[in-house]
């Protein structure tokens, strides 16, 4: 049969040409770095005005009017770069974290809001990235020890290079590299955002992941171990306000489910807009169907749970490669298409030797100026 080799030979053609694409367009990473950089002084400066608005603009529609310009600021300002690795990060803390916890912070909830209220660093702090104190020791410690940072570097590396061999191995396999590059490339951000307010500002902070891989079912892994920033922010936005009015719609019996829909429909909205900045094409929803099915599925399972209690459990050796399987099966229909129509995945990878190379040119002009 021909038609595998047809196919085979398109994709490498398609990936020449977005390699050359993106070869020849090349982000000035001076100007980009400068134009990051502005971005976020912009965004601390905000967020000053929203730190002394507390004591004067009461929680309610005053305070969340006051908020609207920055809202707004934050949701256009990362269209102003261009490249995956500043954009991607800048994207997800202010268009989505910021500007939810805000939001929050309009009726006096969310974490902008404890008590007794935040010093001005541990504010920006907060509202900037996605960190949580830890308040107390979590009750259920888990007995597994986590994949060390360093060993995560080590296969986040070589998920990377083996990229340059993308067109000789199998697609399934390269599934598998897209799901470990995301997991490993998240998890990895966001503990280099958490250190530095983890070491300037002494404070204890919740985990953003909890060893997704080792989750026994799609509730485990979206409640209590997947990108639990994200999960810390929709259940109050979300969650909670839509299970409380579906209850007195629909008794206690339907809310439940209709509220876990509804979280993961937005969560999935959300990603439709992160999409939107890194491709600037019209959306195609299927990132966005990808959350509404693993909504109806996570609300299917716990209505299971329910009826057969611990009379049917999957013992977790089979429960974990279920899940992990569901997921990737899910990700590589609807989750990842959108990203690699549009030739972002090969973006990425571009990314990293501009990287390199940019961080090789400034350690070599610091150490020349030095000597």
């Amino acid at each position: 049969m021909a038609y595998p080799n047809i196919v085979a030979e398109e994709r490498r053609l398609v990936n020449q040409i977005y390699s050359l694409q993106f070869t020849s367009n090349q982000p000035n990473m001076d100007l980009e770095i400068l134009t990051f950089t502005k971005i976020w002084l912009t965004a601390t400066a905000s967020l000053i005005f929203c730190h002394q608005i507390t004591t004067r603009i009461p929680a309610g529609a005053a305070r969340l009017l006051s908020l609207l310009p920055i809202i707004y600021l934050f949701t256009i300002l990362p269209l102003r770069l261009s490249t995956f690795h500043l954009a991607g990060p800048t994207i997800f803390y202010l268009v989505w974290l910021g500007n939810f916890k805000l939001l929050l912070f309009a009726f006096n909830q969310g974490p902008l809001c404890p008590t007794p209220p935040l010093s001005l660093p541990h504010f920006l702090s907060i509202a900037l990235l996605p960190i949580k104190p830890k308040h107390s020791l979590s009750p259920n410690q888990k007995s597994h020890k986590p994949i060390p940072t360093l060993l995560k570097c080590v296969l986040f590396a070589l998920t990377v290079y083996l990229y340059e061999y993308r067109d000789s191995i199998h697609p399934y396999l390269i599934l598998v590299m897209y799901c470990c590059h995301l997991y490993l490339g998240v998890e990895l951000i966001l503990a280099v955002s958490a250190a530095p307010v983890r070491a300037l500002l002494g404070s204890e902070l919740e985990p953003q992941f909890d060893q997704p891989y080792l989750a026994t079912s799609l509730q485990d892994f979206w409640g209590r171990r997947w990108n639990l920033m994200v999960t810390s922010i929709l259940r109050p936005t979300v969650y909670y306000p839509v299970r409380r009015i579906s209850t007195r719609i629909l008794g206690r019996t339907w809310a439940l489910p209709v509220a876990f829909v509804a979280t993961f429909l937005v969560s999935g909205l959300m990603h439709e807009v992160v999409y939107y900045y890194f491709t600037r094409v019209s959306p195609t929803w299927e990132v966005t169907w990808f959350f509404v099915l693993h909504g109806v599925l996570v609300a299917v399972e716990v209505r299971l749970k329910k009826a057969l209690g611990d009379r049917w459990r999957l013992p977790a050796a089979v429960s974990r490669p279920l899940t992990v399987g569901i997921l990737a099966v899910t990700g590589g229909w609807l989750f990842f298409p959108q990203l690699t129509r549009n030739g972002v995945d090969l973006k990425v990878i571009s990314e990293y030797s501009i990287l390199v190379r940019f961080i090789g040119e400034m350690m070599r002009s610091t150490i020349s100026s030095l000597v």
